[in-house]
C-alpha cells in the first residue's frame, strides 16, 4: 500500500487526484492552508476510503517548512499546490513567483530529508511552455514540445498583471524543480517529474471571465489545448507507477484553436447560437 502526499489538495485537480489515489487503495496525506474551512475538508472526508486512509494536514506555500510533516514516510508526493495571489502580509517574498520558487526549493530538501520519497510529480502548467518566438516578432515556433519555455520578457494580447504572474510563478518554479534532476549529486535521491497541463474540460458557463482566459491562452500558444480531467489523474498516476521516469511531459495530445473549436461545434450543435467575435 503506496503512502503519498497530495499538496493543494482543495484544488480542482487536487480532489479529483485524491479521490483516484484513495480509490486505488493509497494512504493519503494531504494539505490544506486553513484545516478550519469545513467546506474543503468536508468534501475529502467524505470520499470513499478518506476515513480509513486520509490524513488532512495544514501547510501553505508562503511557510513552507509546515509541508514537512505531510511529507514524512511517504513515498510519492504530488505537487499541486501553487500560490495564485500574493500574500500581501508576507514580509519575505515580494511575489507570488518568489514564494513558489522558495517553496518548490525547500520542499525537495524535505523530500531528500525524508529517506523515503522515491518520486516528486508536479503538476506544472502548459502556460510555462509556450513556443512564442524570442525575437520580438510575435510569431510562433514551428513546434510545440517539452523543450518550449514562455519567454518571461514578451507582451502578448489579453493578458494582465495577474495572468502574467502566474505565468512567471509556474515556469520558474518548474525550473527550480527540474534542477533537481541534473544537479551535481551522482545519485539523486529521487525523481522528478512535471506535468504541463493543458485547459481542464468541465461543462460550458457563457461567463466571460473565461473566455477571457482561453483568448489569453490563445495568444501565449497559439493555441488552446484540452485534456480531461480523468486524463490528467491518469497521467500522475502513470507517473507513480513507472520503474523509473523522470523529466517534463506536456500532458495535451493536439493543439487546436479557438476557430477549430467554434468550427467543429457549429457543424455538431447548429441549433447553438456561437459567437464569432474575437475567437482567433
Amino acid at each position: 500500500m503506496s503512502r503519498v502526499c497530495v499538496t493543494g489538495a482543495a484544488g480542482y485537480i487536487a480532489t479529483w487526484l485524491v479521490k483516484k489515489l484513495l480509490g486505488r487503495g493509497c494512504v493519503v496525506h494531504a494539505t490544506l492552508r486553513d484545516l478550519g474551512d469545513e467546506k474543503k475538508t468536508a468534501l475529502l472526508r467524505r470520499m470513499l476510503g478518506a476515513a480509513e486512509r486520509l490524513v488532512l494536514f495544514e501547510a501553505d506555500m508562503y511557510d513552507a517548512a509546515t509541508f514537512e510533516p505531510a511529507i514524512a514516510g511517504c513515498e510519492f508526493v504530488f505537487l499541486l499546490a501553487t500560490p495564485l495571489q500574493h500574500d500581501p502580509t508576507s514580509t519575505k517574498y515580494k511575489n507570488n513567483t518568489e514564494a513558489a520558487v522558495d517553496a518548490m526549493r525547500v520542499i525537495l530538501q524535505q523530500c531528500e530529508r525524508s529517506k523515503t520519497v522515491r518520486r516528486v510529480i508536479h503538476t506544472a502548467s502548459v502556460t510555462a511552455a509556450s513556443p512564442l518566438r524570442e525575437d520580438h516578432s510575435g510569431g510562433y515556433k514551428d513546434f510545440i514540445n517539452e523543450s518550449c519555455w514562455s519567454p518571461l520578457n514578451l507582451t502578448y494580447d489579453f493578458t494582465n498583471a495577474h495572468l502574467n504572474g502566474y505565468v512567471s510563478s509556474k515556469s520558474l518554479s518548474e525550473k527550480e524543480l527540474l534542477s533537481y534532476n541534473s544537479s551535481s549529486s551522482p545519485s539523486p535521491a529521487f525523481e522528478v517529474v512535471t506535468l504541463a497541463i493543458p485547459v481542464i474540460v468541465s461543462p460550458l458557463t457563457g461567463d466571460e471571465l473565461y473566455h477571457n482566459a482561453l483568448k489569453f491562452m490563445q495568444a501565449l500558444l497559439g493555441s488552446v489545448p484540452l485534456a480531461h480531467i480523468d486524463d490528467v489523474c491518469d497521467a500522475h498516476v502513470f507517473c507513480m507507477d513507472q520503474p523509473s521516469i523522470a523529466g517534463r511531459f506536456l500532458c495535451a495530445a493536439g493543439y487546436p484553436n479557438m476557430k477549430d473549436y467554434i468550427d467543429r461545434f457549429a457543424a455538431k450543435y447548429p441549433e447553438i447560437e456561437i459567437k464569432l467575435k474575437e475567437y482567433v
